[in-house]
């Protein structure tokens, strides 16, 4: 059998760790340190000593004669413009709830690199797995794990394969019911793969589900997860 694990990378930069926030505070502070003053900083200093030369007793006001039938626009008042607009503006939140709790939903998560699980039924049992399909003959193992992700109904995943060699291998023995002379247990191997195209959204009843590394306990049993976790980097 071929199986495809499917990532989807994060959309979104993860949050920053105190480390990393002091770090990045400590960049910010050499850099402004070191940094030469921008054109509009001088155009501030070039305001406030025109502002002082007005108020002075020795003002000279025909120095300021080819600037008076000109419509002056202080550096601060572009400030106060930016600064309103500033406060108009309303960025999208990092965190959706509602989103987020959906395990259909591509779009959860976005910080997190998420894998797609799919439902099967094995023998007498409907379990969680990464999408899979018993090879057939004529064909590759990694033909196999494609025609296993396109084979999910109402899917319309597309991914992009990383190499023609499965990055991981998991065996399990058969029922004993099923277990025949030539064959006592099964060898399942995994495709690596990255999303390219979600397709239309999934409905909530969906046989497919797309989790964080840290979820895949929650789905998978004990032994799978132990094999499966050892290729899925969080990125």
């Amino acid at each position: 059998m071929a199986a495809v694990c499917v990532q989807r990378l994060p959309v979104i930069s993860a949050d920053l760790s105190p480390v990393e926030q002091q770090f990045r505070h400590m960049l910010q502070q050499i850099e402004l340190e070191k940094s030469l003053l921008s054109d509009h900083e001088l155009r501030l200093l070039e305001d406030a000593e025109r502002m002082s030369r007005k108020q002075a007793n020795d003002y000279d006001s025909d120095r300021e004669d080819d600037r008076r039938d000109q419509e002056i626009v202080l550096a601060q008042d572009l400030e106060d413009s930016w600064e309103q607009k500033l406060k108009s503006f309303q960025p999208t939140p990092r965190v959706r709830a509602d989103v987020d709790k959906d395990v259909t939903s591509v779009e959860r998560c976005l910080a997190d690199s998420l894998v797609l699980l799919s439902q099967q039924q094995v023998g007498s049992e409907k379990l969680w797995l990464l999408p899979q399909t018993q090879w057939q003959e004529g064909e590759t193992l990694r033909q196999t794990a494609e025609r296993a992700l396109a084979s999910l109904p109402a899917a319309g995943f597309k991914a992009t394969f990383l190499g023609n060699a499965p990055c991981g291998v998991y065996k399990y023995k058969l029922p004993k019911a099923s277990r025949t002379e030539s064959s006592v247990g099964m060898k399942v191997f995994f495709f690596k793969a990255l999303l390219s195209d979600s397709g239309p959204p999934a409905a909530p009843n969906s046989p497919f589900v797309w989790v964080k590394k840290s979820e895949l306990q929650h789905y998978l049993k004990p032994a799978y997860t132990m094999k499966v976790e050892r290729f899925i980097l969080d990125m």
